[in-house]
């Protein structure tokens, strides 16, 4: 019995991953149909009114994009295994050299967004579960349902109107002109991460630069996922505050507080790991609407200068790189799920 227990681990990690291969090919195959049903063709779409019909045709020709669709199908699963996103129409880069530059932006607004919404969102969720049916709890209940109901460009702006100016925060890019100019002119930029980049300078001044422009932009996309967070941690604590062993720990004299913190405050984080993966995905797409609200040169921002050009590549790529990145990271929260609650791999 023990052997299989500590062989379940492994084998469950096993699973999961094998999972991944056919959840990645279902993301590739609807990425690959979306695109092509939309009226027209991308040539036409990127280049119409640039080249002429000959013109346009050898370069759809040359694309592929007149091969019969299943051959379309086919080149395009097998670019994405040798991580060939294609190029971009409308500057000509390869796919990936835009993920690489403008994919750290996003990566920290992301991870900043997610610690604030942490750090909001369990105290809260604390504080409502302990106190149920309390002034407490229905303000933070009516708070998690604003922040998560509220539209996130909304939500910007309103932090841009009425936050911006008084604290005298930024509202704008990720970091200063002065900032961006020194950091490349003494080859500071060596992750593509700005917010990485800045803290192995050490230099102060950039540092506070750039936490000052994240700042809002972090807050606005963390205020989204908040409400989750508050509810998730306080639908657990309600239910492991009437659980026996939190009963019995009372009998035993141990306050109330006591027990919320060293009890009901763990097995409440439990489902919040489990749902971290489903809120990357919504963060991701979140952080589209808050590159565009506070310019953040981030790769939503990027994705949506491409839909207005009608690049058909760049949108394909850049859409093909973030569903990966979150079937990934669902991968990993899994794993750690895992490790944390043995439940899990039974």
């Amino acid at each position: 019995m023990t052997g299989s227990r500590s062989g379940s681990l492994p084998r469950y990690i096993l699973q999961r991953v094998l999972l991944v291969i056919p959840m990645i090919w279902v993301i590739l195959t609807l990425v690959f149909i979306v695109l092509r049903v939309a009226p027209g063709d991308p040539v036409s779409a990127a280049l119409g009114g640039k080249l002429n019909d000959e013109a346009l045709d050898q370069r759809r020709t040359a694309l592929g994009f007149n091969d019969p669709l299943i051959q379309q199908y086919w080149d395009y699963l097998s670019s994405v295994v040798r991580l060939d996103f294609g190029t971009t129409f409308s500057d000509n880069q390869k796919v990936l050299e835009v993920v690489r530059d403008n994919g750290g932006a996003t990566l920290s607004l992301t991870l900043a967004a997610f610690v604030i919404a942490l750090l909001l969102g369990i105290p809260l969720g604390l504080v409502a579960g302990r106190y149920r049916d309390t002034v407490p709890d229905v303000v933070i209940r009516v708070f998690g349902i604003l922040t998560y109901a509220a539209p996130i460009f909304f939500v910007g702006f309103l932090l841009q109107a009425y936050v911006a100016k008084p604290l005298g925060l930024p509202t704008s890019g990720a970091a200063g002109v002065e900032t961006v100019f020194y950091m490349e002119r003494d080859g500071l930029n060596k992750t593509h991460v700005l917010l990485f980049d800045v803290f192995l300078s050490g230099n102060s001044y950039y540092i506070e630069d750039v936490l000052k422009h994240l700042l809002l932009p972090a807050l606005t996309l963390g205020l989204l996922i908040c409400g989750v967070f508050i509810r998730l941690v306080r639908v657990n604590i309600l239910q492991t505050m009437q659980s026996d062993y939190v009963e019995a720990a009372e009998a035993r004299g141990i306050s109330t507080s006591k027990v919320t913190r060293r009890h009901a405050f763990r097995n409440a984080l439990v489902p919040v790991i489990t749902v971290i993966g489903l809120q990357f995905a919504l963060l991701l797409g979140g952080a589209v609407l808050t590159e565009s609200t506070f310019n953040w040169p981030g790769l939503g921002q990027r994705l949506v200068e491409y839909i207005n050009d009608r690049d058909y590549v760049a949108v394909q790529g850049i859409v093909t790189v973030f569903a990966i990145a979150v079937v990934l990271i669902s991968l990993l929260v899994d794993i750690v799920n895992a490790l944390i609650d043995p439940r899990v791999r039974y």
